[in-house]
């Protein structure tokens, strides 16, 4: 298997200490011959780069040990830089549906690796996440990649990676509008409580 990073923080263990308003984010982009990875801090409406990669498990091995080897390398990424949550991209179903199957063992893999972290787990449609990143729900590989390099500065952004980055950047746009409509709720009921 080669998995190969490119990480601000040089791909050693991080004491992640999270900050106020701090959440780190682990974004995958899951594939059966490259699972593409990326991780990001968001903090309040700013976005860091922190490490990205693929996962590219040989592709003579048996099924099994590919998806072993898939899950294996996201347990080893939580523990080298502890995200606190994880978002990946659901599957698109082509019009073959052997390599859809496949596609969800590698998909089903890497979530079961986060899940068994602790980490909660977010899934987005690619047409949300392209639509996210790029204002385009029909945007391709090059236009992920180039705006991902724009609002993460750092990063690389191959394809797979570029498309877990972008996974990670719409969870982190997506959750702030979340949180932020969660506080107006909170800020409401507890007005209603006073008057």
């Amino acid at each position: 298997m080669r998995s190969w990073p490119n990480s601000a923080a040089k791909a050693r263990p991080v004491a992640h200490e999270p900050a106020r308003g701090l959440v780190r984010i682990l974004g995958l982009d899951p594939g059966l011959r490259h699972t593409g990875w990326g991780i990001v801090d968001a903090i309040d409406n700013r976005l860091q780069f922190i490490a990205e990669g693929v996962i590219e498990p040989d592709s003579t091995l048996a099924l099994a040990e590919r998806l072993r080897l898939i899950f294996t390398a996201v347990q080893n990424l939580i523990v080298t830089h502890t995200p606190g949550e994880c978002a990946i991209e659901d599957t698109f179903v082509n019009q073959n549906p052997v390599s859809t199957l496949k596609l969800g063992h590698a998909r089903a893999a890497a979530m079961l690796a986060a899940a068994v972290a602790g980490l909660p787990v977010s899934e987005y449609k690619p047409n949300l996440v392209k639509k996210s990143v790029v204002g385009a729900g029909h945007a391709d590989k090059a236009q992920i990649s180039a705006m991902v390099r724009i609002l993460l500065p750092g990063s690389c952004a191959t394809a797979d990676a570029a498309d877990a980055l972008a996974v990670a950047i719409s969870h982190a746009h997506l959750r702030a509008t979340a949180v932020r409509q969660l506080e107006g709720t909170r800020t409401a009921a507890r007005k209603a409580v006073r008057s």
